[in-house]
């Protein structure tokens, strides 16, 4: 799209903003400073939820967010009134050195669940944090780096969008996840900013709206996690407003929708142990929820991510996810592609099954299976309902990272 610019430099790329991030061992600590921002979040579905969780969905009710600082290496989930008190411990620390009201900070935490925060390390990691605070790229850099945990490479993202009316407004963010990673959010904290101009109201359709396309688009092993969290704040500093008679901006909701996608499918690709990355298109469906339904069980099912990890292009098990994902599907009409960078070949056209062993479409399969992009290409033939989902392969390591993640 025209209208949207990726560019380099994450938070640095907006006005009065400033970033940090500082590591300690396995303890991490990021903090983002966004004064008077205008926010808006989503989070996990799971019922059991952190701690920080809890804190944050109470700073987020009064709709103004001035900072967030996140802790990795500790959920802080399954810890009780004690989770509580060390939220309110950490955004007082905060609070008092950067003469913010803790009212206006939002915390968040990822890591191990079900133990206590060493908070005698934490605060001094976010001390240490605090003191680097500054609006260069390599402030974003380290940022994104101190909030990791099994991810393999930081992920942040930027982009200038031009709005209808011609304007210009920014919006960056970072993100981890690696792991833990399904439907209805993933172990993953994500951070976006913008220097637009938006009301409370705005805002909360806007994330959502992204979210749903990008990180409720997204799996790894099917877990959901207790933390997760997509913050979206808009400190104004364009003096743009993106909002026309009530309704959003079209170019800048597509904007947010394409960066938020960009990270959701870079955590797709650093799934633990993944050593390909899978796209699921479904176009035909009797609805868009019944394309969902069809793209998210694909990419979910663990018998297709052991085939593509293994190069066998079984597209007997892409068949049998859609049929039990709950939506509309006449096997008669229904056509299964696969494809990589240089091909794409049916495997299944409007019902009639091509690849055959000896034959050139499964010989054209075979060989699309051995790359590290595989996009799986579904039409329904039954509606006007297209969706995207992307995941990556079940791999030995996947089970050798989760199976000593603790120890």
């Amino acid at each position: 799209m025209e209208f949207i610019r990726e560019v380099d430099g994450g938070f640095s790329i907006l006005e009065n903003v400033k970033v940090s991030g500082a590591r300690e061992g396995k303890y991490g600590v990021s903090v983002i400073l966004a004064p008077n921002s205008t926010a808006s979040a989503v989070f996990t579905t799971n019922k059991v939820v952190a701690a920080s969780v809890r804190y944050t969905k109470n700073v987020v009710k009064n709709g103004i967010v001035s900072a967030v600082v996140v802790n990795s290496g500790n959920a802080n989930c399954f810890t009780g009134q004690k989770g509580i008190e060390d939220c309110e411990e950490l955004v007082n620390l905060v609070s008092k050195d950067l003469k913010i009201p803790a009212s206006e900070i939002a915390i968040c935490s990822t890591g191990v669940i079900g133990r206590e925060m060493p908070m005698d390390i934490i605060s001094k990691v976010a001390y240490e944090s605090i003191s680097k605070l500054g609006s260069d790229a390599e402030n974003s850099l380290a940022a994104a780096k101190a909030i990791m945990t099994t991810d393999t490479f930081p992920k942040e993202e930027a982009v200038e969008v031009t709005l209808t009316s011609g304007e210009v407004v920014k919006i960056a963010g970072i993100t981890k996840g690696s792991g833990m990673i399904a439907p209805n959010m993933a172990t993953m904290l994500s951070f976006i900013v913008t220097d637009a101009e938006i009301s409370q109201k705005a805002i909360k359709q806007a994330v959502k709206k992204a979210a749903d396309l990008s990180f409720n688009m997204i799996v790894v092993d099917g877990d959901e996690s207790t933390n997760d969290t997509c913050l979206l704040m808009a400190n104004g500093a364009s003096g743009v407003n993106v909002e026309k008679d009530g309704e959003i901006d079209s170019n800048f909701q597509e904007g947010l929708n394409h960066l938020c996608i960009n990270l959701a499918k870079k955590m797709a690709r650093d799934g633990e142990g993944a050593s390909k990355f899978i796209e699921a298109n479904v176009c035909g469906a009797e609805s868009f929820e019944d394309a969902k339904l069809a793209a998210k069980a694909i990419v979910t099912s663990p018998l297709f991510k052991s085939a593509v990890f293994g190069g066998d292009p079984n597209w007997g098990r892409i068949v049998s996810a859609i049929g039990y994902s709950g939506c509309e599907l006449d096997q008669n009409v229904v056509t299964i592609a696969i494809a990589d960078e240089d091909d794409e070949v049916d495997l299944v056209r409007k019902g009639e099954i091509l690849a055959f062993e000896n034959t050139p479409y499964l010989e054209r399969a075979e060989k699309i299976m051995q790359s590290k992009n595989i996009a799986v290409n579904i039409n329904m033939f039954l509606g006007d309902g297209e969706a995207t989902a992307w995941g990556c392969d079940l791999t030995y390591d996947y089970v050798k990272i989760n199976a000593e993640y603790t120890t």
